[in-house]
């Protein structure tokens, strides 16, 4: 199935209303728990790219005090409602919210010990400049966890995972769900981002039946 691109930014305030109602706690807290078992236990500076509501920088923030957390986004209404998530959290000291384009970081080489991202791959027409931006910014042996939604190889597999959700999503939810499906990318697709860039020492994979990762330990002390 090819692909079919969707809005790279999601910025109408009913986007943005509609995205955070959705339940993702689930997922959130695996995808959080999983960062966290990647990175260290020392004091380190984390980069989220494509935060949106900003729920998972918080579940991190949480359970690891000691880190500091960068997170980004191009939407200013995601960033306004992850603000209120942050403060409901009181956690402004430890979690800086910051309107940047992935594509074009303005931070310094090797800055990170830890780059997460969370479902903002399916959204950009042309990925290749953020996983270039990705690899220029993360430490070397430093952690990686990038999770995005997977291309269904087909219209009746899409149908059929658009239809597990139904229960939970409104319809317009149900359209958003259905057009990242189909804006995602295939797992060769990553394969190849991930060559191109010379992010080594990664391991990529699909982590369920609608969702690849791209993860690699924190490991500085190589």
């Amino acid at each position: 199935m090819e692909r079919v691109l969707e809005p790279e930014v999601m910025d109408t305030w009913e986007e943005a209303i509609d995205y955070d109602a959705m339940d993702f706690t689930e997922v959130n807290t695996a995808f959080a728990k999983e960062a966290i078992a990647l990175g260290t236990t020392a004091p380190c500076l984390v980069l989220d790219a494509g935060t949106g509501p900003g729920r998972i920088p918080v579940l991190i923030a949480q359970m690891c005090p000691q880190w500091g957390l960068i997170a980004i986004d191009l939407a200013q209404n995601m960033l306004k409602i992850a603000t209120q998530h942050v403060q409901q959290a009181g956690l402004q000291q430890q979690i800086a919210l910051e309107l940047v384009d992935a594509k074009q970081l303005p931070y310094a080489d090797a800055m990170f010990d830890l780059v997460i991202s969370n479902s903002l791959v399916h959204h950009l027409p042309d990925p290749l400049p953020f996983f270039q931006e990705i690899q220029r910014v993360s430490k070397p042996n430093g952690g990686l966890l990038i999770r995005d939604l997977l291309r269904p190889a087909d219209a009746e597999t899409m149908n059929a995972l658009v239809s597990s959700i139904g229960h939970d999503y409104d319809p317009l939810q149900q359209k958003l769900f259905r057009d990242s499906l189909h804006a995602a990318l295939t797992l060769d697709e990553v394969n190849q981002l991930v060559t191109s860039v010379g992010l080594a020492g990664v391991k990529v994979y699909q982590s369920s039946d609608r969702h690849w990762t791209i993860a690699r330990h924190c490991n500085l002390s190589v």
